[in-house]
């Protein structure tokens, strides 16, 4: 008999407090948008933030609330019509991304400062004297950037980073997982690009990577819409001019210009 007032009293207040928290939860309760809902089962669900916002539930809310119907990169047109459908909204056109690493440095090309026993992450490696390899811009090639892609378009081979553009979507995770900023996203279709990202002198360069930019000028002088120019011993092209005619990559000589 000691012990039934004491387990009658926390029944008791268990039960209180089960009818408390029901009540609360009906009359503090926050209606959600049914569009949301809707809109978020037609999303990805890769939750990249390319959106500009912190995941795919946050982007259904705010479309919900009038936020555009074409910020989600990864769905493509196709959510854009579906999410522009549940929104009673013309169909506004997503601009497609692709990313690219720009470095070219593969094992036959370069080589290492030292060996690394670490752990086994380009991150890590990175804290460690700018990485292991002989260009101090160059991809570690541990593969943070495949880890985090939802979509597996990224690998690493032979030593360097490579994106499989048939997949990638242009949600830029790979992009924020390279702790050197290697990996670029810009508009699908620019098929061009500078697949090296050192700044060291023509000499240097070439002592680190034989298909590292040497800023020669070649590609600056043979482009005929004034797309590509060297600066800071590197070669950078303007897309917003760039037509993609390729001849920049022809006449490269170290071929780390590429039509991709």
């Amino acid at each position: 008999m000691d012990y039934l007032i004491p387990i009658l009293l926390f029944v008791g207040l268990g039960l209180l407090a089960g009818v408390l928290l029901t009540v609360f939860s009906r009359v503090f309760a926050v209606e959600q948008d049914e569009r949301a809902v809707q809109i978020r089962e037609v999303l990805p669900g890769a939750n990249c933030g390319a959106c500009g916002y912190a995941g795919c539930d946050a982007y259904a809310e705010v479309v919900a609330g009038g936020a555009r119907t074409n910020a989600c990169i990864p769905g493509g047109d196709a959510v854009s019509r579906k999410v522009s459908a549940i929104m009673g909204t013309a169909f506004e056109d997503v601009v497609e991304q692709a990313a690219a690493v720009r470095c070219n440095g593969s094992c036959g090309v370069t080589g290492t400062r030292f060996a690394y026993a670490g752990e086994m992450s380009c991150a890590a490696c990175s804290r460690l004297y700018g990485g292991q390899g002989s260009c101090p811009s160059g991809c570690i090639g541990l593969g943070d950037c495949v880890k985090v892609c939802p979509f597996g378009a990224i690998a690493v081979k032979d030593g360097v980073a490579v994106v499989d553009r048939s997949r990638c979507t242009g949600c830029g995770l790979c992009a924020a997982a390279c702790p050197k900023g290697l990996i670029e996203v810009f508009d699908a279709t620019q098929k061009v690009e500078v697949l090296c990202s050192s700044v060291l002198p023509a000499r240097a360069t070439m002592a680190a990577c034989k298909a590292g930019c040497i800023g020669c000028k070649k590609c600056e002088r043979a482009c005929p819409s004034g797309a590509i120019h060297v600066q800071n011993n590197h070669a950078a092209i303007d897309h917003s001019k760039c037509t993609g005619c390729g001849i920049c990559a022809e006449g490269c000589p170290t071929h780390c210009i590429q039509i991709l």
